[in-house]
């Protein structure tokens, strides 16, 4: 039994759902890194960006590579990064929205004294 693609996005938006892996995801735009660098960029404890990164990896969001005695984690596709900077226009136009209201609130506030 396939599943709905309404399904499929809900799950594809959960797997996203964690401030790691967006963090992840967000350094991985500029390129590939190492986990040591993913590490210092991050600073969560190894084990916790261990377990990030395999969720992502698992989702094919990521993809991974040994070079040497390094691992280095890279995006899979230009779309995720597409998708973050999505993400950013809409939380703009959010946050902008707010923002307004938050004016005209204390501009009421000013002309009700």
């Amino acid at each position: 039994m396939s599943v709905p693609l309404y399904q499929a996005k809900a799950e594809l938006f959960r797997m996203l759902g964690h401030p790691v892996r967006i963090r992840v995801l967000e350094l991985l735009q500029d390129g590939p890194l190492a986990v040591r660098d993913l590490l210092a960029a991050i600073e969560v404890e190894p084990s916790g960006l261990s377990q990030q990164l395999a969720v992502l990896r698992r989702s094919g969001i990521v993809t991974s590579t040994r070079e040497g005695s390094a691992v280095v984690y890279e995006l899979a596709g230009g779309d995720v990064a597409d998708l973050l900077k999505a993400a950013r226009r809409i939380l703009t136009e959010v946050l902008a929205g707010r923002n307004e209201l938050l004016v005209e609130l204390r501009e009421a506030e000013v002309v009700a004294r």
